[in-house]
């Protein structure tokens, strides 16, 4: 293959290169350590299994970063972590003055790659056993990954997984299973907490508080999306369905041009949620008001009582 044609480049994304302002995988450790293990386990490579939303992809920047800062065993050292998407894989395009599979371009180039991982994100688009699917992935992947020097990570949901994925015998002799469950309602609020710098450096504004009463907010809108409280088919897991939330927080601020978040713009952000079932919503508002009329009363806030009315005309709007 020459030069002028690179799939990584053209729909690759290389995650090592990121300019990351916190560590994008917090408490997600033991899911890091477990992808190590597999891709430093010659023939196998992983593949990452749990709910939409729930950090899948987080996990891959994770390692991604630790890469980049050397926090990984010396096997890994100087690798790249580059993630394509498997839309972009499925198709032909023209090379070379003919038409070709892009995913054929793809393992002529792999074949001549060292140290990189490739990540594909809903990878059992890509497998044969699906009914209509494109392609045997494990088989077409097959020379690149007893090579050595690429390893592959995928990942799909449970419900993919199951229709999907176990019918594959090839796939799954090459790819160790890595269950991604969804975090736990403090795992989540440390979570948001961590990765508030990131979205502070986003927004260039910041919570206007010290660390408790931040908690403290935080985990009024993770307490706001738990699981019985979300509009069920919107895909909303933790910590997905809270981070829709707390950046809604900060659009209410920077709406309204305040310099940095306060009280109100979280209660305004759990008001509007769209994921969040209106009577948990009036629920949880009520909860906010007393937990914060503290807060309130110190700055001169006033946080007004909800009704469904209310909530109705926001919809309306």
């Amino acid at each position: 293959m020459n030069n002028e044609m690179s799939i990584l480049k053209l729909y690759g994304e290389d995650l090592t290169n990121r300019n990351y302002i916190t560590d994008p995988a917090i408490a997600r450790d033991d899911e890091i350590k477990k992808l190590i293990l597999v891709l430093l386990t010659p023939e196998k490579s992983g593949l990452l299994v749990g709910k939409a939303g729930i950090g899948k992809t987080a996990i891959v920047e994770g390692l991604a970063y630790r890469i980049n800062k050397g926090m990984v065993p010396n096997a890994l050292i100087g690798y790249r972590v580059v993630k394509i998407n498997s839309s972009a894989l499925i198709g032909k395009m023209t090379y070379n003055g003919k038409e070709e599979l892009v995913i054929s371009i793809l393992i002529e180039e792999l074949k001549k790659a060292e140290k990189l991982i490739l990540f594909i994100d809903e990878v059992h688009t890509l497998i044969g056993t699906q009914e209509g699917g494109p392609m045997d992935l494990a088989n077409i992947l097959k020379s690149v990954i007893d090579r050595g020097a690429v390893k592959i990570i995928g990942a799909t949901t449970d419900i993919e997984y199951n229709t999907y994925v176990v019918r594959d015998r090839a796939f799954l002799r090459r790819f160790d299973r890595i269950d991604v469950p969804e975090p736990s309602e403090k795992t989540t609020a440390d979570i948001l907490m961590g990765s508030l710098p990131k979205i502070e450096t986003q927004t260039g504004i910041k919570f206007k508080y010290n660390d408790y009463v931040t908690r403290m907010l935080i985990e009024s809108i993770v307490s706001a999306t738990s699981e019985f409280k979300r509009v069920y088919g919107l895909g909303a897991m933790y910590p997905d369905i809270c981070f829709s939330v707390l950046t809604a927080a900060f659009s209410q601020a920077l709406f309204q041009n305040k310099p940095t978040v306060n009280v109100e713009d979280v209660y305004n952000a759990i008001k509007t949620s769209k994921r969040i079932y209106p009577d948990s919503i009036i629920k949880e508002l009520a909860l906010f008001r007393e937990k914060f009329k503290d807060v309130c009363a110190q700055e001169g806030v006033n946080l007004p009582i909800v009704t469904e009315n209310d909530l109705q005309r926001v919809e309306e709007y």
